[in-house]
């Protein structure tokens, strides 16, 4: 799958990256400022709790109404954008209820909560493809590559050798995402954009890892299309088809980005319920 957005930031908005400019090739502000809106209307959905399997079903559905439309009005089709059900922190019953629905691809955070629920699904369903969206310690990496079909968050060039390591020795290769941190948060994880051509070189170039594409997560205080644009512009630059970006509130405005992965769970899942103020 092509990055293919057709872009919506004017040119005149640029990002100085390791002492190169890279132009957000877009022509129409006011789209950018439709989709602005668009994700601000949106940030407060998903917050209601599902009750019942009809509940995810219908979720799911209208989850991927939006993608199509988002991916149509992109000059895509939605058969173009991989809908990533992040299911972390949900019952085994509720995956269970999205599989009924007929969907395969799901994404988690944590591999010890992934072990514990998706071992017998994917013994069940021979078609289902894992990713882990979250945060990966050095001393899982086996683990990991026995359970996920994507990894999402290659972030630091250890991380890189250890996948490179265990992949020869297993002979598994998971496809890998390199995470981005474009906002260059410092309580985040991810390559910052001026080191990034190099991370590449690493790990496509040298270490030979399966690299597919690039991730990101956008700060929370941001406008996301700044973001996605950025990372759609280091994508190309870098020769990368793929880009996972995109989650509840704003995957549409991902899609016009060329988003080829969104990762949406509260609105297919429902909220989370909050964590008990004391729990004694």
């Amino acid at each position: 799958m092509a990055v293919t957005g057709s872009g919506v930031l004017s040119a005149s908005v640029i990002k100085i990256t390791g002492g190169k400019l890279i132009s957000l090739d877009t022509t129409d502000l006011l789209s950018f400022s439709y989709l602005s809106t668009v994700h601000h209307k949106l940030s407060h959905i998903g917050n209601k709790f599902v009750n019942s399997d009809q509940d995810i079903a219908e979720n799911l559905a209208a989850v991927k109404s939006r993608v199509a439309a988002a991916a149509k009005a992109d000059g895509r089709t939605a058969d173009q954008i991989s809908l990533i059900a992040v299911s972390k922190t949900k019952p085994a019953s509720h995956i269970r209820a999205a599989f009924d629905a007929g969907h395969r691809v799901y994404g988690e955070n944590r591999l010890q909560e992934a072990e514990e629920k998706w071992p017998l699904f994917k013994e069940e369903f021979d078609d289902v493809r894992l990713h882990l969206i979250g945060p990966l310690q050095r001393n899982k990496v086996k683990r990991s590559l026995l359970l996920f079909d994507v990894i999402e968050t290659v972030d630091r060039p250890k991380l890189a050798r250890a996948l490179a390591r265990e992949m020869d020795t297993s002979g598994l290769r998971p496809a890998c995402f390199l995470q981005v941190n474009t906002g260059e948060e410092s309580q985040k994880s991810g390559v910052i954009p001026e080191e990034l051509d190099a991370f590449v070189a690493l790990c496509r170039d040298e270490l030979e890892l399966p690299v597919q594409g690039l991730m990101c997560l956008p700060p929370k205080n941001e406008e996301p299309a700044l973001h996605f644009g950025l990372l759609r512009e280091l994508a190309r630059r870098n020769g990368l088809d793929q880009l996972s970006m995109g989650m509840t509130a704003d995957f549409e405005t991902a899609i016009r980005f060329g988003a080829t992965c969104v990762r949406v769970g509260t609105a297919i899942f429902g909220g989370r319920p909050p964590l008990p103020s004391n729990p004694d």
